[in-house]
């Protein structure tokens, strides 16, 4: 029986790399350690009031939780490395932030929302980062293809789920000649779920 679980969450969040669910954080126990998936949420929610204010936390995304650098630290921690972090283009933040919004959503419904084409390269660049993917086809003429962001794009971006996202007012203005907010909704979780194809 484990007396003391915290420790060993904490040490077992450290050594993974990548996000561990509650239901994979069980997996590591067996019967007799005497944890269960309440006394792992429990434990969860105590490290993550232990870590305020401090330069690190423990945080929740989709595919669940990591212990990360606090965001109000990352210019000097980003330092720490020679190569510069991505820099993506206007036309492929606008592309995801629409597909993140409408989604499920086919390329030409997303150029019409723009008003301009969407390259090939930007749908591929978003599917090698694994941020996009296709989850179906659409049952119109020509059926074309589906896009939905995935876990990993949650993760990349901080967020539990999708009704996390930033509401549209709160966004920076869009130049009016590539895509008005007026034209976006917020995404509701059950508009994600008529998807018959799940997302990863």
């Amino acid at each position: 029986m484990i007396s003391d679980l915290a420790p060993v969450i904490e040490a077992i969040l450290l050594a993974a790399d990548k996000p561990l669910s509650v239901e994979r954080l069980g997996q590591v126990f067996d019967e007799h350690d005497g944890v269960d998936s309440k006394r792992i949420k429990n434990t969860l929610r105590d490290l993550k009031k232990t870590y305020g204010g401090r330069g690190y936390e423990l945080v929740e995304v989709a595919s669940g939780f990591r212990f990360q650098v606090c965001q109000d630290y990352a210019l000097w921690v980003s330092r720490l490395w020679e190569e510069k972090p991505h820099k993506y283009s206007k036309a492929l933040l606008e592309t995801l932030s629409i597909i993140a919004y409408q989604q499920p959503i086919t390329r030409g419904e997303i150029e019409a929302i723009r008003g301009v084409g969407v390259s090939s390269s930007i749908i591929h660049t978003m599917i090698d980062r694994l941020w996009i993917r296709s989850v179906g086809h659409k049952e119109v003429p020509g059926r074309p293809e589906l896009f939905a962001t995935t876990k990993d794009f949650l993760d990349h971006f901080n967020l539990k789920q999708l009704s996390d996202l930033p509401a549209l007012d709160e966004l920076v203005s869009w130049d009016e000649a590539t895509m008005a907010p007026a034209k976006l909704k917020h995404p509701q979780q059950q508009e994600i779920e008529v998807v018959t194809e799940p997302i990863h």
